[in-house]
């Protein structure tokens, strides 16, 4: 697994400029078989890395362009009907949407009404969509990479926490260092087609979906990982006081079973076979940022998510056994 993400990385090259951390990220969900919202500005290829990770890996891509009057059969497809020739007479087939694909990219979710969102629920959860009361299975490798453009709010229609709480990671993506936007204006400007080799393919995915589940976890990075996300939630009004000032809800438990996902494949990914609380720290601010959620005076102080994840690392004390 450690050998294929290397080979990944090196196709990727071929296109994609620098952002280090947020290809990191993005192959991590690809090895557990979660999905990812990615929030940026525009013009910070969210798009290009998306597609490209496609032709990478020699998958099915599609993308749906959401907007406010996208239907939720848009993207599942429906009924239609057809002429038989067998009997003379109509019949009703189905029509798959864009969503039978590898890699669904959903592009700027949240402009579409909170019904058309919704409409990727089971998909992402499930990997099957249900239209007129027959459920449809999707082939596997199954993604979903949404983005959010942060400015331009206005007509937006937030997502709601339960979908929210269905990506495994919130990636945020910034502009790049100056050397790297030299770079990315240099290699964009001139013609460049690359073909890749397609060193790892989905059903490969598939296998290391099983292997990441396979890591054994140590009680101790357990217990933390639940100790962590435990503290981000008020229990009877109490807790530390960080969280009673500025948290409205903590995080769920699929934050935990994610920051557990998410560091094993970590560790497979740098050569080992343990997950250690550097696993557990480094990937807080993706699992967590979209989990914890804040009150009115935190947004008014202007207190961000990553701040409060940065308290609850530093509040929860790791155990001395540092296993």
């Amino acid at each position: 697994m450690k050998a294929g993400r290397e080979q990944i990385l090196v196709e990727l090259r071929k296109k994609i400029i620098g952002q280090e951390e947020i290809i990191n990220q993005a192959l991590l969900t690809l090895f557990v078989g979660g999905n990812s919202l990615i929030v940026g500005v525009p013009g910070l290829a969210k798009t290009l890395l998306i597609q490209t990770m496609a032709q990478v890996l020699d998958l099915k891509f599609a993308r749906i362009q959401f907007t406010p009057d996208l239907m939720p059969s848009d993207i599942t497809g429906t009924d239609i009907i057809q002429d038989d020739p067998d009997t003379g007479g109509r019949k009703m087939v189905f029509a798959p949407g864009p969503v039978f694909t590898n890699i669904l990219l959903a592009d700027e979710i949240n402009r579409t009404p909170p019904k058309t969102q919704s409409a990727l629920l089971e998909a992402m959860q499930e990997h099957r969509v249900t239209v007129q009361g027959r459920t449809y299975q999707l082939q596997e490798p199954f993604y979903v990479f949404a983005t959010q453009n942060p400015i331009e709010l206005e007509g937006t229609y937030p997502l709601p926490e339960a979908q929210l709480d269905r990506f495994m990671f919130h990636i945020v993506i910034e502009h790049p260092p100056e050397d790297e936007e030299l770079e990315v204006v240099r290699t964009t400007t001139i013609t460049n087609n690359p073909t890749y080799n397609h060193a790892v393919t989905g059903a490969d995915l598939v296998a290391f979906q099983e292997l990441v589940r396979k890591v054994p976890v140590s009680e101790p990075v357990m217990r933390y990982t639940l100790d962590l996300v435990r503290t981000s939630r008020l229990k009877d009004g109490d807790g530390p006081e960080f969280v009673k000032k500025w948290v409205q809800y903590g995080a769920s438990v699929r934050a935990a079973q994610y920051l557990i996902l998410g560091s094993k494949a970590r560790a497979l990914t740098q050569g080992r076979y343990h997950v250690n609380f550097e696993d557990i720290h480094a990937l807080a601010r993706p699992v967590l940022r979209h989990r914890v959620l804040l009150n009115f005076h935190a947004e008014s102080e202007g207190v961000t998510s990553d701040q409060i994840v940065d308290q609850l690392l530093e509040a929860v004390p790791v155990p001395a056994s540092r296993m």
